[in-house]
């Protein structure tokens, strides 16, 4: 297991001088991280990223500062509504898309990773997002981006949250057998699975989610949650209720070497929280 960590969580409570891409960078491997999730806008101020700003040239840039700190980036995060009811910024998102993967192809990112939307301008949950209509609007958005990064060589990953359209591992199954691409994976994020309505079943969910989507998961998220009244607050891995003995003991035995990125660290607790997670795993 490769752990790593989002790297806008890295010096996020220093001063802005030392919020840069390349400072937090240099942190995240002094903190005894090897790989990174990047979401450029979080980590680099002054710069509307659309596809203009993606280029060849801040790939190759990225690429270096990355490893000059001996970090992989696990993750390029382009978290945008694929399933927005507005054609024409539906077409937006999507260049969007296309650019990330054009800077993954020469970046060596693992994975250009999304979550899946809700069908409606807001990106909110409503009464419609576990609809089949919206999954089918999803699946639609989705494919050509997949396309794309078939012809760039670079996987995309989507993320299932209970909150988004793609809400379980059926759905996810669904979508992974409509698209029909192996460039197509899975990021395991246990927590963004759950809702306080199933938390108790949460081991059973885990497990079927690592039996359906075994063969497609790429890259795991680590963190942990705390009941919210009528939601989950998520916090740092072993700052909550989440057991993680089956789904490291899944990573170890299944998945060798695979990138699992911390989240809803900060300065005060990231540490900690790979240095528990490793515990576990060196025990199982």
């Amino acid at each position: 297991m490769q752990l790593g960590i989002r790297l806008h969580d890295v010096n996020a409570s220093l001063d802005a001088e030392y919020k840069t891409m390349e400072a937090r960078a240099k942190k995240a491997r002094e903190e005894g991280f090897s790989c990174v999730h990047l979401a450029y806008s979080k980590v680099m101020s002054g710069i509307t990223f659309d596809d203009t700003a993606l280029t060849e040239g801040l790939a190759h840039y990225t690429k270096r500062v990355f490893a000059q700190n001996e970090l992989d980036v696990a993750v390029l995060g382009c978290y945008l509504n694929l399933a927005h009811p507005d054609p024409e910024k539906l077409l937006e998102i999507q260049s969007k898309y296309y650019g990330n993967i054009r800077v993954a192809s020469l970046l060596g990112a693992s994975v250009v990773g999304t979550e899946t939307g809700a069908p409606n301008a807001q990106y909110k949950f409503d009464s419609n997002t576990h609809s089949k209509g919206a999954l089918e609007t999803f699946i639609a958005g989705l494919a050509p981006v997949v396309e794309c990064a078939e012809k760039y060589g670079v996987s995309v990953a989507i993320e299932p949250v209970w909150k988004h359209i793609v809400y379980n591992a059926e759905r996810a199954r669904t979508v992974i057998d409509a698209i029909g691409s192996r460039n197509l994976r899975i990021i395991f994020d246990p927590v963004n699975l759950l809702y306080p309505g199933n938390i108790d079943e949460r081991e059973q969910i885990f497990e079927e989610t690592m039996d359906l989507l075994g063969d497609r998961i790429a890259v795991v998220h680590l963190k942990d949650f705390i009941p919210a009244g009528d939601d989950l607050k998520s916090v740092a891995a072993g700052e909550g209720q989440m057991d993680y003995t089956n789904i490291l003991r899944f990573i170890k035995t299944r998945k060798p070497f695979i990138q699992a990125t911390l989240e809803n660290t900060s300065n005060d607790n990231a540490v900690a929280a790979r240095e528990m997670l490793e515990s576990i795993y060196r025990q199982l």
